[in-house]
C-alpha cells in the first residue's frame, strides 16, 4: 500500500511540473508574442514619422506618460472633432481603458504600415499605444458647397451640380435614388495620387459584364497620378486617337440618375466634380434635361434642331468655298452678283479668307472662356464686331463670309456637351481643306470618312454610332428624337431586358 502511495504521488508530482512548465511555456510565448507587436508596433511608428517628417501640417503628440503618441496631419482633420473625439478622452482616460473610451468613434485597429499611412493622408489620426495601432477617422477639410453648373445650364429642372467632394456627390446621388439596389464599387488609381474612383450602377437592370469590363479597365490604369475623371476616362478609351468623346461626362445628378435608370454606369472621381457614363453613344451627347422636362413634340423639334446645327456647323463654311471655288453655277444669279461684288476686293482664295476667320472666331471663343465673365461678354461682343468690320474695310475678308462663319459659330453653341461641340469645331476645318481642293466631292467625302469612323467606333465594346449602326428603330423614339414617356422605356427593367434579349 506504502508503494502504491508512493508511485500516485510521482505521478500527481509529475503532473504538476509538467503543468507549470506549460504555463511558463505559454506565460514566454505570450512575452515573446507582445515584444514582437512591440516592435512591429515601433517599426511602424518610426517609419510613418520618416514618411511624413518633413511635412508642414504634421502634427506628433503623446499622452499617458510617452505610452500613446498621435500622429495626423492638421490641414485633413476637422478639429472640433479632433477635440471631441480624441484630445479631451485621452487627457482624462486611463491606458487600460483605451478601447473603451474610443468605442463610439470611427476607431480601427490597422498594423500595416503603409495602411496606416495612407490612413493619415485620408484625413485619419493614427494612435499608437504599446502593441497596437489605431486609425481614427476625424476627416474634415475645406471644400466648395453645392452650386448650380455653369457649363450646363437648364431653363427647367434641377439647378444643383456636383462639387471635388467625393461624399458629397454620392449623397447627390442617393437622394435621387432610394434603394438597396443601387451598388457601388470602390477603386484606387494613380500610384502617387491614390486617386479613389467610385463605379455606380442599379443592379438588376445594368448589364454586370460591363460592369466587370470597366472595373478590369481601371484596375489596369498604371500612371502616377489622376487628377480628374476627364484624364481617366482618355486613357480607358477604346479609340484614344479618336476626336470624338466616347464617354459622356457630366456635372449635373439629374442627368447621373437619368443614365443609372437607364442601366448605365456612372464612374466618380475623387477631387473632381465631373462623372462619365458608360456605355455611352453619339446621340447621348445632344441630350438634354430640358428635352425631358417641357412637352414632348417641343422637345422633339429642339432634339432635331440640335442635328441641324450639327450638320450646319460642319458644312456651311465647307459649302462656301466650295460654290466659290469651283461651283458657281449653284448660286443664284442674283446673289452671285452680291457675292462677286463682295469678294472684289479680297486677295485671298476662299479657302485662305474661311479658314483665317475661323481661326479668329476660335480665337475670340477661347479668350472669352478663359477671361472673367463680365469682360469675357466684352471681348466676345466688341471683339468680334470691331475685327469683323475692320477685316471687311480692309479688303481681307467679305461680308458673306463673316455672316456664314457667324451662323456657324452659332450653331455650333447649340449642342448640349462642350467635348463634343470642341470636338465638331475641329472637324470642321478638316471640311473646308476638303471642300477648298476637291470641292463638293471633297465635302462629301469627308461626311462618308466621318460616318465610317462613328460607325467603327465603340464605347466598351458597345456600338458608340447605335440605334443607327446597328439599327434598332424602336430606340429612335428616345434617342433621335424625344417620344412621349408611355413609350419610353427608360426606368423599366423588365422591358429594358426584353429588348436586350430582342437586340441579341
Amino acid at each position: 500500500m506504502g508503494r502504491i502511495r508512493t508511485i500516485l504521488k510521482k505521478i500527481f508530482l509529475h503532473k504538476d511540473t509538467e503543468f507549470v512548465n506549460l504555463q511558463k511555456t505559454q506565460h514566454l510565448n505570450s512575452n515573446k508574442i507582445a515584444s514582437n507587436e512591440k516592435t512591429i508596433t515601433k517599426a511602424t511608428y518610426d517609419k510613418t514619422l520618416t514618411e511624413l517628417g518633413d511635412s508642414f501640417d504634421l502634427v506628433h503628440r503623446s499622452f499617458n506618460q510617452d505610452e500613446i503618441h498621435i500622429i495626423y496631419l492638421d490641414s485633413l482633420v476637422d478639429s472640433k472633432t479632433l477635440e471631441w473625439e480624441i484630445l479631451s478622452p485621452l487627457r482624462e482616460m486611463s491606458f487600460n481603458n483605451l478601447e473603451k473610451a474610443f468605442q463610439q468613434s470611427l476607431f480601427k485597429r490597422e498594423n500595416n504600415q503603409e495602411k496606416v499611412i495612407n490612413g493619415i493622408l485620408d484625413g485619419n489620426v493614427s494612435m499608437f499605444a504599446e502593441e497596437n495601432t489605431y486609425l481614427i477617422n476625424v476627416a474634415g477639410f475645406e471644400k466648395r458647397s453645392i452650386s448650380q453648373s455653369e457649363t450646363e445650364s437648364v431653363i427647367n429642372g434641377p439647378h444643383d451640380s456636383f462639387n471635388e467632394t467625393l461624399k458629397t456627390n454620392v449623397s447627390l446621388i442617393r437622394r435621387r435614388v432610394r434603394s438597396p439596389r443601387l451598388k457601388m464599387i470602390t477603386l484606387s488609381v494613380g500610384d502617387i495620387s491614390k486617386t479613389k474612383v467610385l463605379l455606380i450602377y442599379i443592379e438588376g437592370i445594368v448589364n454586370i459584364d460591363i460592369v466587370n469590363r470597366l472595373k478590369e479597365r481601371i484596375q489596369l490604369v498604371k500612371v502616377d497620378s489622376i487628377t480628374d475623371a476627364n484624364v481617366l476616362i482618355q486613357i480607358i478609351d477604346d479609340h484614344q486617337h479618336s476626336p470624338f468623346p466616347q464617354f459622356y461626362t457630366t456635372e449635373r445628378p439629374d442627368i447621373a440618375v437619368a443614365k443609372l435608370y437607364d442601366g448605365k454606369i456612372i464612374g466618380l472621381v475623387e477631387d473632381s466634380p465631373n462623372i462619365f457614363c458608360t456605355p455611352s453613344s453619339f446621340f447621348d451627347f445632344f441630350e438634354s434635361p430640358d428635352d425631358y422636362n417641357q412637352r414632348w413634340i417641343i422637345g422633339t423639334a429642339v432634339r432635331v434642331l440640335r442635328y441641324i446645327a450639327l450638320f450646319i456647323t460642319l458644312i456651311l463654311t465647307a459649302f462656301y468655298v466650295s460654290i466659290c471655288t469651283y461651283h458657281y453655277e449653284m448660286i443664284p444669279q442674283s446673289l452671285l452678283q452680291s457675292i462677286m461684288q463682295s469678294r472684289s476686293r479680297v486677295p485671298f482664295p476662299p479657302i485662305i479668307e474661311a479658314i483665317f476667320l475661323e481661326i479668329v472666331i476660335e480665337l475670340l471663343r477661347e479668350a472669352g472662356a478663359r477671361l472673367p465673365t463680365k469682360i469675357g461678354q466684352t471681348i466676345g461682343v466688341v471683339g468680334g464686331i470691331v475685327i469683323g468690320q475692320a477685316a471687311v474695310e480692309a479688303g481681307i475678308t467679305s461680308n458673306i463670309l463673316i455672316i456664314i462663319v457667324a451662323v456657324s459659330a452659332i450653331a455650333s453653341f447649340i449642342v448640349p456637351s462642350y467635348i463634343m461641340s470642341a470636338s465638331i469645331r475641329i472637324i470642321r476645318f478638316l471640311f473646308i481643306l476638303m471642300a477648298g481642293f476637291m470641292g463638293n466631292i471633297g465635302i462629301f467625302f469627308a461626311l462618308g470618312i466621318i460616318t465610317i469612323h462613328l460607325t467603327g467606333l465603340t464605347n466598351l465594346s458597345s456600338p458608340y454610332f447605335m440605334p443607327i449602326s446597328p439599327t434598332f428603330f424602336k430606340d429612335w423614339i428616345d434617342s433621335i428624337v424625344r417620344g412621349p414617356f408611355y413609350k419610353i422605356k427608360k426606368g423599366q427593367p423588365a422591358m429594358q431586358n426584353d429588348g436586350e434579349k430582342e437586340r441579341n
